[in-house]
């Protein structure tokens, strides 16, 4: 599980000061969760002596020890680097980098270094530049430059190229029809439930949708970010104040578009988890395999205390027992006690699952409850889908990350007054390996644009 549900939604991580502090470069989708790794133990290659070497040196230093003290890094970064990217930042920054390793470096100039960097598994590029006092002026840790390959021209064709992204598929290219049903055009697998990630992110958003429609709820309500209620993630509410307030179109927004694991458990809490496991019921075939239906705080502490013993101890529950277990023991337990993975971790055993024909109707009640705000909430995030306007007039997109496991769902409508929408969902999963989500991403990315351009060939 990615911290956060990574967007997988994030494939990039960014600190420049011609940028926004943390520019994140979304390719694929929320990421379900982006679990830090441990520090790397592999020797680093020579770094040069020099202004740009000295400052590198020490920026690796620094990565496991994060949070670095303001002093420190003012001794290293510029003032105007700090100007636009203040401590607080960049120590949220470098903390998403536990277990970065230095491969080799390939530009070496006294003022610059460039260089290939794994963390979690995952391919970067690493840039730092120095200023004319030797401190640290630009940094920048983002994906290898992976183009989206052509799209595929067959559902024949999708269907090869899916099978070489991981060992476990699934695909469902359908048409939404005027009753709510999903109405297969094709499909790989369609009702064999995967591991969701994030994607478990649509039941929360129908509750409260479902809430609202019935006057329960408003968007515009007020909620209270609960320090129980906090999970760990890359921006968004988790670094807000504790008791501090937000509305409830903010949290589920940045719930969406940033998979914020924060903003999701506020909402699980704020609708109920009863709630949220009548919509599973309602959208889902593979409903007993998500009661009780955890928050992502629940998840992190499952898989990440006491590893095996008390994962294992869960699942030997029955869903009345694992309920007691949540609110009577895992409830108790710290964020701070995490021990993060670093590999595939129960991605078939504990998990959020689904087949691609329930994220179908997932998107198709959703559809049906749509509102403009709903609209505005799903269609906040492409996905890098990057459609044709002219042709297709709205895109909605969640996907869902963790390691092990990546997943992409869109929903996009044609252009015009047909009504129609489309769905396209590939679930991939590979429970001994990580997933390299800076070549499957853009590969799941093509694979979802040709489906939708075969819809039109129709």
């Amino acid at each position: 599980m990615r911290l956060p549900f990574r967007q997988a939604r994030i494939l990039a991580l960014a600190l420049a000061t011609a940028a926004a502090p943390l520019a994140v470069l979304a390719a694929g989708g929320q990421a379900a969760a982006a679990v830090p790794a441990a520090p790397a133990v592999a020797a680093a290659p020579v770094i040069p002596d020099s202004p740009a070497g000295r400052q590198l040196s020490w920026f690796l230093d620094a990565v496991p020890r994060a949070p670095i003290a303001e002093s420190e890094l003012r001794d290293h970064l510029s003032a105007e680097f700090l100007k636009t990217v203040p401590p607080a930042d960049f120590n949220a920054f470098t903390a998403q980098l536990k277990g970065l390793t230095l491969e080799k470096l390939t530009t070496v100039k006294p003022d610059l270094l460039v260089g290939p960097v794994t963390v979690a598994g995952q391919k970067f590029v690493l840039t730092l530049a120095v200023d004319g006092d030797g401190k640290i002026g630009s940094l920048r840790v983002a994906p290898q430059n992976v183009p989206v390959p052509p799209v595929p021209g067959s559902w024949t064709e999708l269907d090869a190229r899916l099978r070489k992204v991981a060992p476990e598929v699934g695909f469902l290219a359908a048409e939404i029809d005027s009753r709510g049903r999903c109405k297969i055009v094709h499909s790989v697998a369609p009702d064999r439930p995967r591991p969701l990630g994030s994607m478990f992110k649509f039941y929360v958003l129908g509750a409260v949708a479902e809430k609202i429609r019935d006057g329960k709820l408003s968007w515009d309500g007020k909620l209270t970010i609960k320090p129980e209620w906090k999970s760990p993630s890359q921006g968004g509410l988790f670094e807000r104040p504790d008791n501090s307030t937000t509305t409830v179109h903010e949290a589920a927004k940045l719930m969406i578009s940033i998979s914020d694991n924060t903003a999701t458990d506020i909402l699980i809490h704020t609708v109920g988890r009863k709630a949220v496991e009548a919509k599973v019921r309602q959208w889902s075939g593979h409903a007993k395999l998500n009661i009780p239906f955890l928050t992502t705080r629940e998840l992190f502490l499952l898989k990440g205390v006491n590893y095996p013993e008390q994962a294992r101890s869960y699942l030997a529950l029955s869903p009345a027992k694992k309920l007691a277990y949540l609110e009577g023991t895992v409830a108790k337990q710290s964020l701070s006690d995490i021990k993060y993975w670093t590999k595939p971790r129960e991605i078939d055993t504990l998990e959020w699952f689904g087949s691609p024909r329930d994220v179908c109707r997932a998107y198709a009640g959703l559809t049906a409850l749509n509102s403009k705000r709903l609209h505005e909430t799903l269609s906040a995030n492409d996905g890098s889908l990057g459609l044709d306007p002219k042709k297709w007039s709205a895109t909605w997109f969640k996907g869902g990350s963790e390691l092990g496991v990546l997943d992409l769902g869109y929903l996009a409508r044609p252009a015009g007054k047909s009504g129609k929408s489309y769905v396209v969902t590939t679930l991939t999963s590979d429970p001994r390996t990580v997933i390299d989500e800076s070549t499957a991403a853009p590969e799941l990315i093509s694979l979802s644009r040709g489906a939708f351009a075969l819809f039109r060939t129709r």
